[in-house]
Formats: structure tokens, sequence, C-alpha cells
């Protein structure tokens, strides 16, 4: 399944850059994404102070992300239930 999903970012001295993904709802659409991101961290567009060190934090970005669901491999004979 292919979906839009959020980026945090963020760049310190401390940690150096440090980009992740957040498990917020998936969104279908590009647009759904950045409203959401918008909405929730549009915050920190306005403080210079969480964008400053020793924070660092940068806007979210609207990533395009691909879930793959696996079944878990069987488990081996002997092995079950412990």
């Amino acid at each position: 399944m292919r979906a839009w999903g959020v980026q945090w970012r963020s760049v310190n001295r401390l940690d150096g850059k440090s980009e992740r993904l957040i498990w917020t709802p998936l969104f279908h659409t590009r647009r759904e994404c950045r409203r959401y991101i918008e909405e929730r961290y549009g915050y920190i567009r306005q403080r210079p102070d969480l964008r400053a060190e020793p924070h660092g934090w940068r806007m979210p970005r609207a990533v395009r992300v691909l879930v793959l669901i696996a079944e878990p491999p069987p488990e081996p004979p002997g092995e079950e239930g412990t």
C-alpha cells in the first residue's frame, strides 16, 4: 500500500541531523498529510526557541511511504507455545 506519512526532522550539535518517521495516521493524499502537519506541528514555524539549539526542531515533512504487510514465518516444529 502506498501512502503519505510524516517525517520528523531536527538538527542540533548533540545529535546532529535526525530524521524519523512518525507513526501517525497514514494519508491517501499529500494534501491531507500537509494539512495534518500544519494543524499538529504548525506552531514550530513561529517558535524560534524550538528551532534553535538545543532543540533544533524543523517542520515535519510529508513523505511517500510504502507499507508492506508480511506474514510471520512459521514456527519450527516442537517450539510452539514457548
